[in-house]
């Protein structure tokens, strides 16, 4: 499970617990006792992605978001375990020659039609990217890369998904090639989220996506929420704030429950709600409130 998945577990857990069935429920006010603490959750991720883009010599164009590590085709049923297992820790070793970083720049290329050109790296560089997290994995018996070529894949980024140049390792004995991004990352926002910890977790829920237009004030997000609607048992209410910097937008959730005290079980479902912007949306980055990193954003055509 990930970190964000792991809070929002907890966050469940810990909001829909009761002493039990014969508890007092009835109509709950909202919860107005988190909105100070997340408001200033907001501007302290805020303000730390904006140092981040001063940082990085200012806002680039292209801020890839999620998973940078693919595959193409599927393991063959021999390999698949270990592959799978092998791969997600970061277990590979180099058997075979790796091409250097290709002159010129590659591009990145949206559905619009939105270029942005972006520096390479080697395949050795970019496979490193892949091991440079490695985990301990007793059983994993490393995958052999025999060779790389450059191509393509589709990333998501902080506007909309797009095509980016990757590389795509070939492995021994499968035809599954293992695709990383390419891009060098030159000028890219490096943002460290807060150190939590069991006793100082972070309040409310994190959002996992965001739609919208470039021109439009209003952003719809995702995220995983009660199953119901505040007006039915257990259920809860969701209203989206934001906090504005000229670079994002950090959204973060106000609830309304059901009822206090209700003894509910920690069932997560797909919820969204809408912010209203105080300008248009632009090309600024939306992040979660949680950790205070990007996340993925389809924009309208």
């Amino acid at each position: 499970m990930t970190r964000r998945g792991m809070w929002i577990v907890l966050a469940l857990l810990l909001g829909g617990c009761g002493p039990g069935p014969d508890a007092p429920t009835g109509p709950a006010a909202p919860r107005t006792d988190e909105a100070p603490r997340l408001l200033a959750q907001a501007e302290a991720a805020l303000e730390r992605y904006d140092r981040a883009v001063a940082a990085a010599g200012g806002r680039p164009r292209f801020v890839p978001v999620g998973e940078l590590t693919g595959q193409t085709g599927a393991w063959e049923a021999a390999l698949a375990d270990n592959a799978k297992a092998a791969l997600g820790n970061g277990h590979l070793v180099v058997t075979g020659a790796m091409p250097d970083a290709p002159a010129g720049d590659g591009e990145v290329i949206w559905p619009n039609g939105d270029r942005e050109r972006v520096g390479l790296l080697s395949a050795e560089d970019a496979l490193g990217r892949i091991t440079a997290n490695r985990a301990e994995c007793p059983e994993c018996v490393a995958l052999e890369v025999t060779g790389a070529r450059l191509g393509t894949m589709r990333v998501s980024t902080t506007r909309g998904p797009a095509t980016a140049p990757a590389w795509e390792f070939s492995i021994k004995g499968s035809a599954v090639r293992v695709t990383r991004l390419a891009a060098d990352g030159a000028g890219t926002v490096q943002v460290a989220p807060p150190s939590w910890d069991p006793y100082n977790t972070p309040a409310g829920l994190a959002i996992d996506s965001a739609s919208g237009s470039t021109g439009g004030r209003q952003l719809t997000v995702g995220f995983t929420g009660a199953p119901q609607p505040a007006s039915e048992p257990c259920g809860i209410d969701y209203t989206a704030k934001v906090v504005e910097s000229g670079n994002a937008v950090v959204v973060y959730l106000i609830e309304k429950r059901h009822a206090d005290n209700e003894a509910c079980t920690a069932i997560g479902f797909h919820r969204t709600a809408v912010a209203e912007l105080a300008r248009p949306l632009g090309e600024r980055t939306v992040l979660d409130v949680t950790q205070g990193l990007p996340v993925p954003v389809t924009l309208a055509s």
